[in-house]
């Protein structure tokens, strides 16, 4: 069944496929440089590799999703709130590593949800 597409629909799927975009490319980030990342004198992540093929499958699924999401579907925006929020808690471990990357993927996130559960009428 397809829902009417509200302007807060819109900017959630638009800013939805944004994430999977990010996350698109810190997962091939991490898959060509094969370092271990460390924060302060803590070891972050030991398999990069994992990490990178993590981040790259999330982010292909969270664009396939923003289409689901900007088409109007109902499962689209199940699925986007329930990925927005792992991709949000997923990169606050690694604040420490990329605070850029990680507070702009976990703002975007935040903002993804509240624009997929606010009520249509506030649209109007």
């Amino acid at each position: 069944m397809r829902e009417q597409l509200s302007g807060w629909r819109t900017f959630a799927g638009i800013a939805f496929f944004l994430v999977g975009a990010f996350n698109v490319i810190g997962g091939l980030g991490a898959l060509f440089e094969e370092e271990v990342f460390v924060a302060g004198n803590e070891v972050l992540i030991a398999d990069v590799t994992a990490w990178g093929w993590l981040l790259l499958i999330v982010g292909v699924v969270q664009i396939a999703v923003s289409a689901a999401i900007l088409r109007g579907r109902g499962w689209g925006r199940l699925l986007g709130i329930i990925l927005a929020a792992f991709s949000g808690v997923f990169h606050i471990a690694f604040l420490a590593a990329f605070p850029a990357f990680s507070l702009i993927t976990i703002t975007l996130s935040v903002i993804v949800i509240y624009g997929l559960v606010v009520p249509d009428d506030l649209d109007d």
